[in-house]
């Protein structure tokens, strides 16, 4: 199981822009209904004031109509006597096949005319408006009630051009289908417009994504599209500032570890030298240290060796803390040394695992040994792409650590060699196995997090060595995990490198 995954991929700029898309769309596409809205009411308004002109026309042409009708029938049965007046000739003439006209009495009995131009019979004098649907053509009907050469009759006139009418009759194809076309190109263009306008902040975009987390040089502004050169100055600036503040805390931890390590390798030396001369002074005592405290008061000699005793011990407590801040200093340095941007000034090497881990096997076998361990080596050749001596240093971190925290009478392994990756293919890796008390799955993800140690551990660390195997693997794009050994106990490290 791989430890590390890569974060989420953050919404990119294709995102950005589809959501800057939609937004221009609806800008305009809500202008361009608004548009069409009012479009469709001064139209309307066009159309109701020529039906108002229509409406007056048809009044005036009434009277004619009254006055064509000049004698009452001479038998019961018979119409009316009627001669229509030239202005309704004329009328019917121009609208042939969308006009006509009736001729009712009071009660509503058609006279003369068509029976479809009917309507309620006018109780007043004052013309009246209404709608007929004949033939699929819908007729202004005005109507009025008058005197006339037979007695009071009603006389209606039907139009078939009425504009409302017309206008009712063609909103799709006037109104509407040329907005839903307007609407359509207009999206059309939004969405080309904005990827054409796009496409210089797009490419310096994945040009930024594509670039090393290490990679803080500026960005070329002279073949940036004008577009986005503040972008870039701004950028480039932001990188300047970022760049400034991480080499100013890389060579504060590089000169702190540099400054530690000599006089800390003296004192060392010096204790080291104390300890020996200590331990061969001392003769064997009678009694353990445990007891010294606890003893009555004891002969003169007996004291004597009690100081001595209790002076060794001194010096081995101290000897111990020279050790771990020696180690501290040491591995802030690598630290350091893995997180810096200069790796990538640094060419890489062709680097032998095998002679590596044969190396560091000669290296840390006196203090397995010293402890009762079994340290073993499991090595085929193999061979990859990397800095040495930062693979040196996560070798040995795990190395030691696997060392540090097996109890004695255990086992620690060291293997490399070629394994089946996902895809088939063989990859390098090389890995760490111990059988000592291992790390929860719980707590495998924090662990190598930097100064984090499990509650509980033994021995004695600074929780580095893992975070510093770690970033080591990252900066060798190798994906470092850790499992249980193959007793079901113990811990496992493992590194595979890419092809």
């Amino acid at each position: 199981m791989l430890l590390r995954k890569d974060p989420p991929r953050r919404p990119g700029l294709r995102a950005m822009t589809s959501d800057l898309r939609t937004r221009l769309l609806l800008m305009l596409v809500l202008p361009l209904c608004v548009l069409a809205l009012v479009g469709v009411w001064l139209d309307y308004r066009s159309a109701d004031e020529a039906a108002s002109q229509h409406d007056q026309r048809l009044v005036r042409l009434l009277p004619a109509l009254a006055d064509s009708v000049l004698a009452p029938p001479i038998h019961d049965n018979d119409p009316p006597l009627l001669l229509l007046a030239p202005p309704i000739e004329d009328f019917l003439r121009q609208n042939a096949g969308f006009a006509a006209y009736s001729v009712r009495d009071t009660s509503g009995r058609l006279l003369l005319g068509e029976g479809w131009v009917h309507g309620a019979v006018p109780t007043t004098l004052v013309p009246e408006f209404h709608s007929v649907e004949f033939g699929g053509v819908t007729y202004r009907v005005a109507a009025q009630r008058g005197r006339t050469g037979a007695g009071e009759l009603v006389v209606a006139l039907a139009d078939g051009s009425d504009p409302r009418q017309k206008w009712a009759q063609q909103l799709l194809l006037r109104v509407l289908l040329p907005n839903m076309v307007l609407l359509i190109a207009a999206g059309f263009a939004i969405h080309w417009a904005v990827r054409q306008a796009f496409k210089p902040l797009v490419g310096l975009a994945e040009a930024v994504e594509r670039r090393s987390p290490r990679d803080l040089s500026p960005i070329d502004e002279a073949a940036s599209p004008d577009e986005v050169r503040p972008l870039v100055h701004s950028l480039n600036r932001l990188f300047a500032l970022v760049n400034a503040q991480a080499e100013g805390q890389r060579r504060f931890v590089a000169d702190a570890a540099h400054q530690l390590r000599t006089p800390l390798a003296g004192l060392q030396a010096q204790v080291e030298a104390w300890a020996m001369m200590a331990k061969a002074a001392a003769p064997s005592p009678r009694t353990s240290f445990p007891d010294f405290d606890r003893k009555m008061p004891l002969a003169h000699e007996e004291c004597a060796q009690g100081a001595i005793v209790l002076g060794a011990y001194q010096i081995e407590k101290l000897r111990n803390a020279t050790r771990r801040t020696s180690q501290l200093a040491h591995q802030l340095l690598a630290l350091s040394r893995a997180d810096a941007r200069s790796l990538d000034a640094q060419p890489p090497q062709r680097v032998d695992l095998k002679d590596l881990c044969e190396s560091l096997l000669e290296n840390f076998l006196d203090a397995a040994t010293g402890k009762g361990l079994d340290l073993g080596l499991d090595v085929q050749p193999v061979h990859v792409t990397g800095h040495g001596w930062l693979l040196r240093e996560l070798l040995s971190n795990l190395v030691d650590n696997a060392i540090k925290y097996t109890p004695p009478g255990g086992v620690v392994t060291i293997r490399c060699g070629l394994r089946q990756g996902r895809a088939g293919l063989p990859r390098p890796y090389v890995e760490v196995e111990d059988d000592g008390p291992g790390v929860s799955e719980a707590e495998r993800t924090r662990v190598l997090q930097r100064f984090y140690r499990v509650p509980g551990a033994g021995g004695e660390g600074s929780g580095l060595g893992l975070a510093i195997a770690d970033e080591i693997a990252r900066v060798h794009r190798a994906a470092l995990t850790l499992g249980t050994g193959s007793q079901g106990r113990g811990l496992l490290v493992t590194v595979v490198f890419p092809l």
